[in-house]
C-alpha cells in the first residue's frame, strides 16, 4: 500500500515540472516579447496574493524570514537565474547545467536531512545529466560566463529549496495553500523591483498576452506550486528532485508538437534515459518480511497457561491472569 501511495504521489508531483515545460512554449506564443522578469513576476505575484487572501493568515514569528528565504530560493531567485541562463547560454546548455540540480540535493540532503547516498541515485544524477544533454544539446557553442554562472545558482537555488522546504516543513495549523501563498508572495515581491528596473511596460495587451498570463499564474504558479510542495512533504527531497528533469522533457515535445521542431533518434534516446533516471531516482519499494516461524513463544498462543509450582514454598501458585469479563 505505501509503495502504490508513493507511485501515486511522484506522478502528481510530476505534472508541477510538465507545466513548467510548457512555460517557454507559452512565454514565447502568447506573451509580449522580450519581457521575461515581466512574465516571471506575475506568474508568482498574483497568484500569491491570491492565495493569502484565501488563507487570510500571515506568517509569525521565525516563518517571516523562512517564508522569504523559500520564496527567494524556490521561484525569485531561481526563476530570475534561470531566464539569465537562458538568454546568454544558446543550444539548450542551461537546461544540461540545470539536470546537475540532482546532484545537488543528493549531497544537500545527505547533509541536513540524514538521507543516505546511494550508488543507484549517483547513477541516476550521471544518466539525468546525459539525459539531459541528447535531448536538448545542439552541438560546439560557445560559453558565456555569466551565462554559466546563472545556471548553476538556479540549479543551486532549486536544490536548496527543495532541501529546506523538506526540512522545515510547514508550520502546525498551516495549510498547504497558504503555505504556497506565502512563497509566491515573497518570491513575486523579490523580483518586482528588478523587473520594475530593467525592463518596459508592454504597450498594451492583447487576448492572447491575457491568455498566457491566465495560464502562467494558475497551471504555472498557484496549482503547479501548491502539487510541488505537497510532493516535497511526501516524498524523499532527492526523489522529487529527479522529477524536475521532466521539464526538459515536456517543453521538447511541445516544440515538437506546436512550432515544427524535430525529434532526432538521438533526442528519443535522450528522452528515454531521463524516464530511467527519474524511475531510479524513486523510493524502493520496502522488502517483504518473511512471516517468523512459530517457535516456544507463539506456539499455542491464546492458550492460558497452566500453574507452576512455587520453589520456595511447596504450594502452587496461579500465573497472573488476563482479567477475562467472566472474572469481573
Amino acid at each position: 500500500m505505501k509503495s502504490r501511495q508513493n507511485v501515486l504521489t511522484a506522478a502528481l508531483t510530476g505534472l508541477a515540472p510538465a507545466v513548467w515545460g510548457s512555460t517557454y512554449l507559452v512565454t514565447t506564443e502568447l506573451l509580449p516579447p522580450d519581457r521575461p522578469l515581466l512574465a516571471t513576476t506575475m506568474r508568482a505575484l498574483p497568484g500569491g496574493l491570491f492565495l493569502l487572501a484565501l488563507g487570510r493568515r500571515l506568517p509569525a514569528g521565525i516563518w517571516w524570514w523562512r517564508a522569504l528565504v523559500l520564496g527567494v530560493l524556490n521561484i525569485g531567485a531561481f526563476n530570475f537565474l534561470l531566464f539569465v541562463a537562458a538568454y546568454r547560454l544558446p543550444g539548450g546548455i542551461a537546461a544540461v547545467i540545470m539536470s546537475a540540480q540532482p546532484m545537488f540535493v543528493v549531497i544537500l540532503a545527505a547533509l541536513f536531512l540524514g538521507e543516505r547516498i546511494r550508488a543507484v541515485h549517483a547513477l541516476a544524477c550521471v544518466m539525468g545529466a546525459g539525459g539531459v544533454a541528447l535531448l536538448v544539446f545542439k552541438g560546439a557553442v560557445s560559453l558565456d560566463t555569466v551565462g554559466v554562472l546563472a545556471a548553476v545558482g538556479g540549479a543551486l537555488c532549486m536544490a536548496s529549496g527543495i532541501t529546506l522546504t523538506k526540512r522545515w516543513g510547514r508550520p502546525e495549523g498551516v495549510g498547504l495553500l497558504t503555505f504556497t501563498g506565502w512563497q509566491l508572495t515573497a518570491g513575486g515581491l523579490v523580483l518586482l523591483p528588478f523587473w520594475l528596473s530593467l525592463e518596459d511596460l508592454p504597450d498594451g495587451l492583447t487576448g492572447s498576452n491575457v491568455f498566457g498570463f491566465a495560464y502562467l499564474i494558475t497551471l504555472g504558479a498557484v496549482l503547479s506550486y501548491i502539487v510541488w510542495f505537497r510532493g516535497i512533504e511526501r516524498l524523499p527531497a532527492v526523489a522529487v528532485s529527479f522529477l524536475a528533469l521532466g521539464s526538459p522533457v515536456v517543453a521538447a515535445l511541445l516544440g515538437y508538437l506546436f512550432k515544427d521542431q524535430t525529434l532526432s533518434v538521438l533526442q528519443l534516446v535522450g528522452i528515454g534515459v531521463i524516464f530511467l533516471a527519474v524511475l531510479l531516482g524513486q523510493p524502493r519499494p520496502p522488502k517483504k518480511q518473511p512471516d517468523p516461524e512459530p517457535g516456544p513463544e507463539t506456539a499455542g498462543a491464546g492458550e492460558i497457561p497452566s500453574a507452576a509450582p512455587d520453589s520456595g514454598a511447596g504450594t502452587t501458585t496461579p500465573h497472573h491472569l488476563p482479567d477475562h469479563p467472566a472474572r469481573r
